[in-house]
């Protein structure tokens, strides 16, 4: 399974995995807070994983280092949601400062999702057709 796939599948998880906690923080009244946080993250995330698949593949955006900046996008969220959702239903910490490792992580991989855009892949915006 190539690199884009990866992403793309956890794209989608995240997104199962979003909904659920979405789900969970309509239900379960301690750390609704926290899971309807966890959950807008991995939401929000999702389609970017899968966005940045795309960019990769269509020769967009540079493919290693749009494939670099969704693996750290994707345990940045791994680490901030997985934390927020731990804390919920089992009142601990994943880790010592797992969310804030988490929100620097996704943060660096923003910022090399731009990168990737910047460098630019083997086509020019201009010559893709949709």
């Amino acid at each position: 399974m190539g690199p884009e796939r990866v992403l793309v599948a956890l794209g989608a998880v995240a997104g199962c995995l979003g909904v659920a906690l979405a789900a969970a923080a309509a239900h379960v009244a301690a750390g609704e807070g926290t899971l309807g946080i966890a959950a807008q993250f991995l939401l929000a995330h999702a389609p970017a994983l899968i966005g940045l698949a795309a960019a990769s593949a269509a020769g967009v955006a540079h493919r290693v280092v749009a494939i670099v900046a969704g693996g750290l996008i994707a345990l940045g969220v791994a680490f901030f949601a997985g934390d927020l959702a731990h804390r919920a239903f089992r009142a601990a910490s994943l880790f010592p400062m797992a969310a804030p490792t988490g929100g620097i992580v996704l943060m660096a991989g923003w910022a090399v999702a731009a990168a990737s855009a910047v460098v630019g892949g083997q086509k020019r915006l201009k010559n893709l057709r949709f």
